[in-house]
């Protein structure tokens, strides 16, 4: 069975509730594909808030700048691509955590 509604939703999950989201989807559901994407998503969110948080205090010698900019980019860009692979029926690992998992 194909849960392609729910891989979308934990992808989506980024623009509202980044970690609850996954989480839940993670305790509930049985299927490994979908728990895979869950965890994927929610180290993917973790990562990037240390990456955004090290970037902002950069920022005060001005060389987190563009890392800010570029993260910040990065987690609004890469749940869409989550979410357009997914709607395509490909498989989709997030660049950062994907092969973590």
């Amino acid at each position: 069975m194909d849960n392609k509604g729910l891989k979308i939703l934990v992808h989506a999950s980024a623009f509202f509730m980044p970690f609850l989201v996954p989480f839940i989807i993670y305790l509930v559901v049985a299927d490994a594909a979908v728990k895979r994407v869950a965890i994927q998503a929610i180290l993917f969110q973790v990562v990037m808030g240390i990456l955004i948080t090290i970037s902002i205090v950069l920022s005060f010698i001005l060389i987190g700048i563009p890392f800010l900019i570029i993260f910040g980019l990065m987690t609004i860009i890469i749940p869409i691509l989550g979410i357009i692979k997914t709607l395509s029926g490909e498989t989709y690992n997030y660049p950062i955590v994907g092969r973590w998992i």
